[in-house]
């Protein structure tokens, strides 16, 4: 399945909901440094659910949110037109549906 993205680049469309996308503005170093953690964190976060460590899940978690924050893809948005956030919500309740749905999705 193809992984599709709004015209504006600012997000992925997955299953019909939007998810925010990474800032494109990032230097390829800082971002590869941000994913290496993200990835670290997710399995820590894998790694700490299988051993049932309330702790280590805590910490994973935050682990992951904080890369997540790095990259953009939650926190402020990384854009500076004040367009809203519409991260998670269903593509069909926003202003990118009629694109969308041209598509014939």
């Amino acid at each position: 399945m193809e992984t599709l993205m709004t015209p504006d680049g600012r997000y992925l469309i997955v299953r019909g909901r939007l998810w925010r996308a990474t800032n494109p503005h990032l230097d390829e170093q800082r971002r590869d440094q941000l994913v290496h953690a993200l990835m670290d964190a997710r399995r820590a976060v894998k790694a700490a659910k299988a051993s049932s460590d309330e702790e280590a899940l805590a910490a994973a978690r935050q682990a992951v949110n904080t890369a997540k924050v790095g990259l953009g893809e939650r926190g402020p948005v990384w854009w500076t037109d004040r367009s809203p956030d519409l991260n998670r919500r269903m593509v069909s309740n926003t202003p990118y549906a009629d694109w969308f749905n041209s598509l014939g999705a």
